[in-house]
């Protein structure tokens, strides 16, 4: 499962990716997905301006992009909603979408690749 800001730093072709990262990302023997709630989240930035990829020339281009790309739009279940609902608060993380990213990672027991490294407070 790829983060939010995995999906763009691989977009934009960004040096942020590790070479170990796009050998995973550009292996199709690979599943990738993404949470639907980043999904959610790359709209949002797109509609109000806050980034400006140029692959994604709409909000709606996104959601072709990922289709175009093989990624899987993993949608919140309620079981990913259980889990989240005990995940701890981690101090200094309050990203709502990364909860639930982590959530359903933990509940599906895939792994998580992000350049956040508040992640592995979870």
């Amino acid at each position: 499962m790829i983060d939010s800001n995995i999906l763009c730093f691989y977009t934009m072709g960004s040096d942020e990716l590790t070479s170990e990262v796009k050998d995973i990302l550009g292996d199709y023997g690979n599943w990738i997905c993404i949470s639907s709630k980043c999904v959610e989240e790359l709209i949002y930035l797109r509609q109000s301006g806050r980034f400006d990829i140029d692959e994604w020339k709409s909000a709606e281009s996104i959601i072709d992009f990922i289709e175009e790309s093989g990624v899987e739009i993993k949608y919140v279940a309620k079981e990913h909603l259980r889990k989240l609902a005990k995940l701890p608060l981690v101090d200094g993380h309050k990203d709502m979408t990364d909860r639930m990213t982590i959530a359903q990672a933990i509940t599906e027991k895939i792994p998580i690749i992000s350049s956040d490294r508040k992640f592995r407070s979870y």
